[in-house]
């Protein structure tokens, strides 16, 4: 009989409401012993921003990804979960540096980044335009074609817009900042309004 009522007790206890103030504190109990044990693999937050909600995460090596809320939150971090480890935790506290210099880009204080990186989900061509890309100075643009001159394969066009267009680190690694040739967009992770609005930023 007492053992049933343990159970009820129990049952009430994970039933019963948990007022947000309480979670929140909870989930920073969490995020401090997961940090103590190292068993954060990667860490998360989401920021606001004038092109929307912005997911980033981190590895111990630096940022690893920066995602538009059109690639869908919740599926990225499956896919980091599955391409990297299953052991994220929202854990805004080491995503301080990275959501301090997106702020300030955004209110135009900062003209490049100083952030690590994690270019571990990128391989071989792609990995080598995405570290280029920052060499196309803040306000600049150049086209898909120039950027394949500029890592040393002028054929490489399409191979460079592929690279752009799966680049992981929107905003900080500055795929916005290339082009087509005749001076059009091209595709955007973020969407052509998104890439307006950086290309914009950046002109004023």
């Amino acid at each position: 009989m007492n053992e049933l009522h343990h159970d009820d007790d129990v049952l009430a206890a994970l039933s019963a409401s948990v007022d947000e103030t309480t979670m929140v504190r909870l989930h920073r109990l969490l995020e401090r012993k997961a940090e103590q044990a190292e068993l954060i693999d990667i860490a998360y937050t989401t920021m606001d921003t004038p092109v929307g909600r912005l997911l980033l995460a981190a590895t111990p090596k630096g940022l690893i990804r920066v995602a538009y809320a059109r690639e869908g939150h919740d599926g990225v971090l499956e896919t980091l979960a599955h391409k990297v480890s299953p052991r994220i935790l929202r854990a805004p506290g080491r995503l301080d540096d990275a959501v301090r210099e997106i702020d300030e880009y955004f209110a135009r204080r900062r003209t490049s980044f100083d952030l690590p990186l994690d270019l571990s989900l990128s391989h071989g061509f792609r990995q080598i335009v995405q570290q280029h890309l920052p060499e196309i100075g803040y306000g600049q643009t150049r086209s898909y074609g120039q950027v394949a001159e500029l890592v040393g394969n002028p054929k490489a066009v399409r191979a460079v817009g592929t690279a752009c267009a799966t680049n992981p680190l929107p905003v900080v690694v500055p795929c916005h900042r290339v082009l087509r040739s005749d001076g059009s967009l091209g595709g955007y992770v973020g969407g052509a309004e998104a890439k307006h609005l950086l290309l914009d930023l950046e002109a004023a």
